[in-house]
């Protein structure tokens, strides 16, 4: 008979595994997090289990708008799991944070009233850029079908954005007092993005009720950095092999995390900075780095290692050349475009990157990274680019991922295959016409006036650095 983790059988957990060194049973509920799902359970309620050991004010409802999935698993094991983490030998710990996980749409009205007990002073939450229900414009899409539904029938809600409406309107007609509502999903200006769809569909249902929201609840912009992979059912046995109990949905990732909150609350949270939090003022910042440094160099290593023949980012970095020209145009071409925030060495920050890149316990896929390339290239590589033109600064080394991405696009439509980009269709057309030449290629790319802001487009220093990248990697096929 297989003996599943839970608080009877803690004891029986192997020695060397770390567990929850609090009274688990004196934790009381003061978050409620929305997508209780992997990455929130490796990261966010990995800080506050480091939280609890001195303040056990702040256990963690999980509230899940969809699936049942992962209260069905953790519910039998009172919500306990462990989390494997991926470095040069794998560590192992029991988390204890998550107090109970609610599903939306089969018990609305106690998520409402969770969120609504004056205990809770914070929300978290980890959707996903599509369950803020934005649209193009990065406003509340007002057409969504879940809004309307929410614009209907705003007591009875069934998005996040819903729900905290209602769970606002309540708290201020009951004098219960406001929230702080903390965005984790990976989207820059993530606080004011949610900030704003809140405000809106306030303001839809009731005028008064959002000049509270705005006056009184505080959004805080995040940044929040760990490769979480998937978990599997070899993650599962050797996380048995490991604890000597079954663990019906363990996580996994990498060694290193990072979140980074701004430094604005309305009211009581938590002592932050105690559990490895950074707190400050200058979000953006850490967005900048993150996103010229970390995933700048992550769409290189996918495009440049793609054309290679390597699958992982592991891979590229132990191709000798590869792993050499990405860390000297993280030195020499992206560090001087960023400015440290206070609390961030970038030295030591690159040094930690290289260091993920190269961690062989993580199996990061070259093609997941590559998916998107339109998306991501102008605020992982053509920003710096550009600010490199401005200061007069070489370009040379950053248009070769660029040509590279061409390069990944031209290869896939040979093949029939179009890349998995929203401008996919546009691209297979594109791809198709390409001959292979700069000349006749890199000015269709170009045209992507989506993609390629015209201050570029019209700079013969960038195209003739891109054509001359082109036509050096074009030789690789």
């Amino acid at each position: 008979m297989t003996v599943f983790l839970s608080p009877a059988n803690l004891a029986r957990v192997a020695r060397e595994v770390r567990r929850p060194n609090y009274d688990r049973e004196a934790v009381c509920i003061g978050i409620v997090h929305f997508g209780p799902g992997a990455f929130h359970r490796a990261h966010q309620a990995w800080f506050v289990d480091k939280l609890l050991a001195n303040d056990r004010r702040w256990g963690i409802c999980g509230v899940s708008l969809h699936s049942p999935t992962v209260r069905d698993a953790l519910a039998p094991q009172d919500c306990l799991y462990s989390l494997a983490v991926l470095d040069e030998s794998t560590s192992y710990q029991v988390i204890g944070s998550v107090k109970r996980i609610l599903v939306a749409p089969d018990d609305p009205d106690t998520v409402l009233e969770q969120l609504c007990a004056p205990q809770i002073r914070l929300v978290t939450v980890t959707v996903t850029e599509k369950g803020y229900c934005l649209g193009a414009d990065g406003h509340l899409d007002m057409v969504h079908a879940d809004v309307r539904r929410d614009l209907h029938a705003p007591h009875a809600p069934t998005t996040v954005i819903g729900y905290l409406v209602e769970a606002l309107r309540r708290r201020r007609a009951a004098g219960i007092g406001p929230l702080t509502v903390v965005s984790c999903d990976n989207l820059v200006d993530n606080g004011a993005r949610l900030a704003r769809a809140v405000q809106q569909l306030a303001e839809a249902v009731d005028r008064n009720l959002a000049h509270w929201i705005r006056d009184n609840v505080a959004f805080p912009r995040t940044m929040v950095d760990s490769i979480t992979p998937a978990t599997t059912d070899a993650l599962r046995e050797r996380v048995t092999d490991a604890l000597g109990v079954a663990d019906r949905w363990p996580v996994q990732r990498e060694a290193f995390v990072q979140w980074v909150i701004e430094d604005i609350s309305s009211g009581d949270v938590p002592a932050w900075e105690g559990a490895g939090v950074i707190v400050t003022d200058d979000v953006p910042a850490y967005d900048r780095a993150k996103l010229r440094l970390l995933n700048g160099a992550h769409s290189s290593l996918a495009y440049l290692g793609l054309l290679a023949g390597h699958e992982t980012v592991a891979e590229v970095m132990a191709d000798g050349d590869l792993a050499t020209f990405t860390v000297t145009m993280m030195q020499q071409d992206i560090l001087p475009t960023i400015k440290a925030p206070r609390g961030l060495n970038l030295s030591e920050y690159v040094g930690a990157i290289v260091k993920r890149f190269r961690n062989t316990a993580i199996r990061y896929a070259l093609a997941q990274i590559a998916a998107d390339g339109s998306q991501k290239l102008p605020v992982r590589l053509l920003g710096t680019i550009h600010d490199n033109l401005v200061a007069g600064r070489p370009i040379d080394r950053l248009c070769v991922p660029i040509a590279a991405w061409f390069h990944f696009v031209r290869r896939a439509a040979a093949h029939g295959e179009q890349v998995v980009d929203p401008l996919a269709k546009r691209l297979f057309d594109i791809g198709r016409a390409c001959e292979n030449h700069a000349s006749t290629d890199v000015p269709t790319f170009l045209a992507l006036d989506w993609v390629f802001p015209a201050e570029l487009t019209a700079s013969k220093h960038f195209r003739s650095a891109l054509a001359r990248a082109y036509d050096g990697l074009a030789a690789r096929g």
